[in-house]
């Protein structure tokens, strides 16, 4: 027992006295301070290092700087920026899978677009699909590209090609289908169970996240510029709101937007398009989500307005929140650019062109409800049913046709749809008989309203709209297709068999229709197919229901009264009880209401789209070529399409029936008329057909071309009249001598004594196109070969190239813009220096300091014209204002300031008004300005002298602006004498 204590303490006292009891020791405290340590980070501290992050790694975000301010010529703020608050959404959060992802991500967007529509803000709306008045889905894109491009981001591709077949043909609905219900990409949304707008609008935020995916750290934007109420409700919930936060944005803005909007354009964010065309150098200073100059000089100055870049450096956890940003590299702000134009030169000259269009209308407008235009003789005298006013109102989408069966429609909202339900559904099976009729009388046998619905069966719907009639495949020498368009000797069930029998007909676009799924026993049986289609389309389709508003007012079945009292249930007039009530007992009539709501401009052209509703003018410095106005009416509001572009705004304005999105003075042309006769007198003089002196016989009709061309004064004469006379009385006949003279191929023969009316001694040598290329040289040295400079898009001009008797009267095929006329009769007003228009003064940096300045550039000067030549024509011009047309100048007659002008009218059709034209400069002895105006379908030339008058009367504050810019329709006048 001894030998085994003994041992016992030898073994111990060994191993206490070994390295390995230290050892021993030394691990045992390792372990208890490893022990302890684990249980504080996982126990103690463990929720506290999970809540901050597991993973940190640095991210670095650009911010774009803040964008350069645009100012007219006097240093007005045209386009600025503005701090307000936004509705954001990061997705931060963590998700077990991709329907969990879906369904928090959908609730927590659902929750803020309730709290930000309950306050009256909206969210935003910029995606590349809308609602149409049917309820239906529609692409915005204008054209197929831009659908195509569209669909390609939406698929993640970089290019249209990468599209299959199936995707590139894919309908509206059908996408949003795919956005909604793809297993991968899909958003999780459940159709059945939401109204096609709320869908909509949550596919169009949810699209913004998506697009940002790639970058979590990146907020997408919910809701531009809300209220405070707005803020209060959001900030109030932010904890059951995961990744929502409200920030300050800088918005743009644009003060007296209508007026500038075409030349100045908007801002939006760069689109695929547009990044790709980018050079590679570019796209290193670019990233997909910057914001750019979409259109006008905000795209054409954009890489002077651009701000330069800042950086904040992120660092976000693993799952791509924010938990610390440090400012790395501030952001500078952009240059500043001055224009040309003089803002309150322009803002008067859009209201002057308003009210004269107004003052128009009113003297067009007849009480009458229908009218067929096809039975005048000339287009000076179609008028204006008040008819076609109360329907313009549906036509133009001024009246919300979709509201009227709603349940909060007013009380005449109710009763025009009870109406047209009614007579839809009977028109429907009229149709349907008649389609179905072998024996129904030819086209021409029917009512005008039932050829009307046809004419829109097979021209629109068939042939334009749905393609089934594929036009590349009709024969247009075909008899019957000839017995069907021109004779209308056949009926249309005729027709559309024979359609069928020519193959002509798609028909795998009416499978669904027809029970034998193409396999056809006959062509009956695809032709009863077609019936079907063609009743179930026009269920369902909005240009047909207008058409049926047509009718119905027409023949009194919707009256004028409930159109007025529509307008205010509907808010487009400000609510006033007492006419609301007067027009519904029949106290105060429509055709009044609607003559004195114009009158007062309550209801605009512009809104009306009726002939007249469109205008433009173009003044410019004479000395230096700068542009001082660019107006085009009507106008937009840009507001609504910077920054976040409203998408339904946006396709409003490409369906506008009055073209506001068209900027009138740079790309609308039609022909100059006889704004282009001291052109032409410039060269006849030049070239030695004529002499100032020499006076031509004017008898009214021009025999020496075949047929023989009228002068505006027919039956009467204006007798023999020099150059300066010629211009001033606007003698066709004389410019169609010159025009002839012009072309002869011995100039010396145009001075044979011998010489009669007929031309029998000249035609041998005459040679219309010898003539048009002398007017085409002449029409070039004033630059109306070419764009006039602009740095906004421009329509490329047209010289004539048919016929050079009625080109020499501005005729022919000639055809330019108000733009390109304003810089014509700029180099006749300064005797033949042409500039390069330009609408840029300079560019500053923030502190002021000038960067580029835009001098002006001649393009050339006009050569060989003697100084006599510029006497004739000025004066000629002068005698149109004192003289032919001086009741319409007495303002500026009685002034020191001297006026001199041309007016100019352009027969379009016979059955649509002239297009009115006037040009001038002034002062006549020292010009300063030179303009050039248009309202196109005007009637006459005198409407738009009494613009250009009016004009000249506020810049040289010849009246006070008060008595001019009244705010109500203009008292037009008809002018006796003179005529184009």
């Amino acid at each position: 027992m001894y030998s085994l204590w003994e041992r016992i303490k030898n073994t111990v006292s060994n191993i206490l006295q070994s390295r390995i009891f230290v050892l021993i020791i030394v691990f045992c405290a390792l372990s208890a301070v490893l022990v302890q340590r684990i249980f504080y980070l996982q126990i103690v501290r463990g929720q506290e290092y999970l809540d901050d992050y597991k993973l940190q790694i640095q991210k670095t975000k650009e911010v774009q700087g803040t964008r350069g301010h645009i100012y007219d010529r006097n240093g007005n703020l045209l386009a600025y920026n503005e701090l307000a608050y936004a509705v954001t959404i990061e997705d931060t959060g963590e998700y077990d899978s991709i329907s969990h992802k879906n369904k928090e991500l959908n609730r927590v967007v659902s929750s803020v677009i309730q709290m930000v529509e309950s306050n009256g803000d909206t969210v935003i709306n910029n995606f590349g699909i809308i609602l149409d008045n049917n309820n239906n889905y529609i692409y915005v894109a204008e054209n197929n590209t831009q659908r195509l491009r569209f669909i390609a981001d939406v698929y993640g591709k970089r290019t249209i090609e990468e599209l299959t077949e199936k995707q590139q043909n894919i309908s509206a609905e059908g996408l949003i289908k795919h956005l909604c219900t793809d297993e991968i990409n899909g958003y999780g949304i459940d159709q059945k169970k939401m109204e096609k707008a709320d869908v909509l609008k949550l596919v169009n935020i949810r699209y913004a996240i998506a697009l940002n995916g790639y970058q979590k750290y990146i907020a997408t934007t919910i809701a531009e510029d809300v209220s405070e109420e707005t803020v209060a409700d959001v900030m109030e919930n932010l904890d059951d709101l995961q990744g929502v936060n409200i920030e300050e944005e800088s918005m743009r803005r644009y003060a007296d937007s209508y007026c500038f909007a075409n030349i100045i354009g908007y801002i939006g964010q760069i689109s695929q398009e547009e990044y790709d065309a980018l050079s590679k150098e570019e796209q290193k200073e670019r990233a997909k989500t910057d914001i750019i100059g979409k259109s006008g000089l905000e795209k054409t100055m954009d890489s002077y307005l651009q701000g330069k870049k800042g950086e904040i450096k992120l660092y976000v956890n693993s799952v791509g929140k924010v938990i610390e940003t440090v400012n790395e590299k501030e952001p500078k702000a952009g240059n500043d650019v001055y224009l040309t134009i003089d803002a309150n030169l322009q803002k008067a000259a859009y209201h002057i062109i308003e009210q004269e269009l107004a003052g128009i209308l009113l003297s067009k407008i007849q009480s009458v409800l229908d009218y067929d235009r096809t039975q005048v003789e000339d287009g000076s005298d179609v008028i204006i049913p008040i008819g076609d006013v109360y329907h313009t109102f549906i036509n133009n989408d001024v009246l919300d046709m979709n509201h009227f069966g709603d349940e909060d429609a007013g009380a005449a909202e109710k009763e025009v749809n009870g109406a047209f339900t009614a007579r839809k559904s009977a028109i429907l099976g009229e149709l349907s008989e008649l389609l179905a009729d072998p024996n129904a009388g030819a086209y021409r046998e029917l009512a005008r309203e039932n050829q009307a619905y046809l004419t829109y069966i097979v021209s629109d719907l068939l042939t334009n709209n749905t393609k089934i009639i594929m036009s590349d495949a009709v024969d247009r020498n075909d008899a019957t297709y000839k017995a069907w368009r021109d004779d209308e000797s056949i009926n249309v069930y005729t027709y559309l068999n024979y359609a069928i029998s020519q193959n002509w007909i798609d028909t795998s676009l009416l499978n669904s229709y027809v029970s034998s799924d193409g396999d056809y026993s006959d062509s009956s049986e695809l032709y009863q197919g077609m019936i079907a289609y063609i009743v179930d389309h026009l269920d369902s389709d909005n240009s047909f229901d207008k058409l049926v508003y047509k009718y119905m007012i027409k023949t009194g079945s919707i009256t004028g009264r409930q159109i007025c009292m529509m307008l205010y249930e509907q808010g487009i007039l400000e609510y006033d009880e007492d006419q609301y009530n007067r027009l519904n007992s029949g106290e105060f009539g429509a055709y009044d209401f609607i003559r004195g709501k114009i009158e007062t401009l309550d209801i605009t052209p512009g809104q009306l789209a009726l002939e007249p509703c469109t205008g433009s003018l173009v003044m410019t410095d004479t000395r230096t070529g700068e542009v001082l106005a660019c107006v085009s009416y009507p106008g937009y509001d840009n507001n609504r399409l910077a920054n976040a572009m409203d998408s339904n705004y946006y396709n409003k304005l490409v369906t506008d029936q009055a073209r506001p999105f068209y900027n009138n003075a740079t790309q609308e042309k039609t022909a100059p008329g006889s704004t282009y006769k001291p052109l032409s007198a410039v060269a006849g003089l030049t070239e030695g057909v004529i002499e100032t002196g020499t006076y031509l016989p004017c008898g009214g009709l021009y025999e020496k071309v075949d047929p023989p061309p009228r002068c505006w004064i027919y039956p009467n004469a204006h007798g023999g009249l020099n150059a300066s006379g010629a211009i001033q009385h606007s003698c066709n006949c004389f410019f169609y001598e010159v025009g002839y003279r012009l072309s002869l191929e011995e100039t010396a023969v145009a001075q044979d004594t011998s010489e009669n009316s007929q031309g029998q001694n000249t035609t041998r040598h005459y040679s219309s196109a010898l003539g048009l290329e002398k007017l085409k040289k002449y029409a070039e040295e004033f630059g109306l070969g070419e764009t006039s400079g602009l740095e906004i898009p421009e329509s490329d001009p047209q010289i004539s190239d048919d016929s050079s008797v009625p080109s020499a009267i501005g005729q022919g095929t000639n055809n330019y813009t108000t733009s390109q006329l304003a810089r014509y009769i700029t180099a006749i007003a300064n005797k033949g220096t042409v500039f390069k228009l330009s609408l840029l003064d300079r560019v500053a940096s923030v502190n002021g300091k000038t960067i580029k300045e835009y001098e002006p550039e001649v393009r050339n000067t006009v050569k060989d014209v003697a100084d006599s030549t510029w006497t004739s024509v000025h004066e000629g011009m002068r005698g149109v204002v004192v003289s032919e047309h001086g009741d319409l100048f007495p303002n500026l007659n009685a002034s020191d300031i001297k006026l001199s002008g041309k007016t100019g009218t352009a027969q379009q059709s016979k059955t649509h008004p002239d297009h009115g034209l006037f040009v001038g400069f002034a002062p006549s002895d020292n010009p300063e300005v030179a303009f050039a105006t248009r309202i196109a379908n005007g009637y006459s030339s005198t409407f738009a002298a009494e613009v250009g008058n009016a004009v000249l009367e506020y810049y040289y504050e010849i009246r006070p602006a008060e008595e001019i810019i009244t705010g109500k329709a203009a008292k037009i006048k008809v002018s006796q004498s003179g005529g184009d």
